[in-house]
Parts: structure tokens; sequence; C-alpha cells
């Protein structure tokens, strides 16, 4: 019988990984240690350099039935590594999934709040917002990247007027059945931008959204890949959107 509080529900936290050799340990026992026995994790690696794969398929073994690890050919964006993942757990018959950064800058003590609204609210997808009352960003961060991720946010929203506060946002919750009707495949973003994207696509499909706030933290280790191509690209998807929203 299911726990009356759903801690054993279904839930697959969906982790894309490249270079985080250092991360990935202290985060996997993290997320296995929550009081959450329905808990999977699903590594996505994109043929990373430094081991991190043969690392996840080290961890994936030490915990069966727990850890998988879906191995990808070589470095195609955070975007795609996103879609295929999340593909894979609604495939395999999650009713919960979780998109999670490796670095530590969505701390996993916040993934049972995610889960609780989930289960309380009915949302098809639950954001952890750093931009509603309560939620943090960083003060590790210098102040022009957090006034950089701020406008971000403002300049999405005004132009694709969402109502969600943290169009960006890469903690997200969503309930399996709405994310398959989103049809993954059909995304086009390859980078940062895809959290944009699928956003956008739940809110014009109808999908009910709720943001809790969450305390957005420095990653631990590792160097960002925030690109100038993956941040052009994050800033012209709302316009593409748009068009492709309002053509012919």
């Amino acid at each position: 019988m299911a726990a009356a509080d759903g801690r054993d529900v279904s839930l697959t936290v969906v982790m894309p990984t490249y270079n985080e050799a250092e991360a990935l340990p202290g985060i996997a026992a993290e997320l296995l240690g929550l009081p959450l026995p329905g808990l999977r994790l699903l590594i996505v690696d994109d043929a990373s350099p430094d081991g991190t794969g043969r690392l996840a398929d080290a961890l994936a073994r030490d915990h069966p039935g727990r850890i998988q690890v879906l191995h990808r050919a070589g470095k195609d964006g955070l975007g795609r590594a996103y879609a295929a993942g999340m593909a894979a757990a609604v495939a395999h018959g999650a009713r919960y999934v979780l998109q999670m950064d490796a670095d530590g800058s969505h701390p996993p003590r916040h993934v049972p709040q995610l889960l609780g609204s989930a289960r309380a609210t009915g949302a098809d997808l639950v954001i952890g917002s750093r931009y509603v009352p309560g939620g943090q960003l960083t003060t590790a961060w210098p102040a022009h990247r957090r006034l950089l991720s701020r406008w971000a946010n403002r300049y999405a929203g005004a132009v694709l007027r969402t109502g969600l506060r943290d169009l960006t946002a890469g903690f997200v919750l969503w309930r399996a059945a709405a994310l398959a009707s989103l049809r993954l495949e059909h995304t086009r973003s390859a980078g940062y931008s895809f959290q944009i994207e699928l956003k956008h696509a739940a809110v014009r499909a109808g999908c009910s959204a709720v943001e809790v706030p969450i305390r957005f933290e420095e990653r631990r280790h590792g160097a960002s890949k925030m690109s100038a191509a993956v941040q052009l690209e994050a800033a012209l998807l709302p316009w593409r959107l748009l068009l492709r929203r309002t053509g012919p």
C-alpha cells in the first residue's frame, strides 16, 4: 500500500551531466538520502571527457534500481539532454519527473517541497522559483550577474506573457502525463533556452503551474557552461516562439 504522504510516489530526477565528476557523487548521495523511497535518479551524460559517465555507471552499480545512466554520443546541448532524459523517464513509467542541475545550484533539500506542492495542488508543473516572495539567489554571484538573471526573466516574460515569474528556472517538477502531452521530440532548443521553450509550450497547452520559493546556490565545482552562443540562443528564442505563435 502506498504511503499516505506520497513519499513513495514514483519520481525520476533527470540530471544532465558534462564534466561534473567532482560534483556528481555528492549530489547523488543527497538525493538518495531524502525520505523519498520512490525517487530514482537518471543521469544523462554527454560523453564527458573527465570521466563523469564512468563515475555515473559506478554509482548505478552501487545503487541498483535507484540510479540509471543514459549515455549520449557527445556534447549536444543541455536542452537536448533534458528532452532525451525526460522522454525516457516518462516511457519508463515515472509519475513525476524533475529537472535538476548536477552542480549543486539546485539544493536537494527542496525536492520534497516541490513534490508536496504538486500533490497538494494537482499542478502540471511546479517551478522552484528564485523570483517569487521567499525565493533567493545566491549572494556568491556578483551584482551584475544577479541583475542579468533578473533582466533575462523579465525580458522573456515581457515578450511571451506566460505569467510566470521564473521562466528561465531549471529546477522544475512535472506531472508525467502533462509532460508527455508536450511532445518533447518537437522542442528545438539545444541549450538553456529549453527551459523557456518548454514552459511556454506548457502554458500555451493550458497546463497549470505553481511557483514555490527556493534558494538558488552557486555551483559547487567547475565552471559555468553558459557560453556566448548559448546566451544568444536564449535571447533570440522568445521572439522565435512569438513569431511561430503568430505566424501563418
